[in-house]
């Protein structure tokens, strides 16, 4: 994911947790806020250790990263926030992939039918 899609500070994670919307399923909570600014969305991932060692953390990570490159035209211009839960550390890629596509879907962060 290049650099100009990635949400970094602390401040702007902050901004979005207290004006964005949330929306959840039982395997991630998605927090989205609307930005004219850019062109394109940002991303910001975030993963407790509660999930487990880095190895699993980074896993998931990879395969949230992956889902965001696969429908990068799809998704509107808005920042992000990806929190996983609990039950992501046990699923695999694809599985990680459908249950995101369905929480963005009610997040409405798709700008067509997917």
């Amino acid at each position: 994911m290049e650099k100009a899609y990635r949400i970094k500070k602390n401040s702007d994670f902050q901004f979005i947790y207290k004006k964005g919307k949330s929306v959840a399923n039982r395997q991630f909570v998605v927090y989205t806020q609307a930005n004219t600014e850019l062109e394109h969305f940002r991303l910001g991932i975030s993963v407790s250790k509660k999930l487990g060692n880095a190895v699993v953390r980074n896993r998931i990570k990879r395969a949230i990263r992956e889902n965001f490159k696969v429908h990068k035209a799809d998704i509107l211009p808005m920042d992000i926030i990806v929190i996983a839960r609990q039950p992501a550390k046990d699923m695999t890629t694809l599985e990680i992939q459908a249950s995101l596509e369905h929480v963005l879907k009610i997040a409405k962060a798709f700008n067509k039918r997917i």
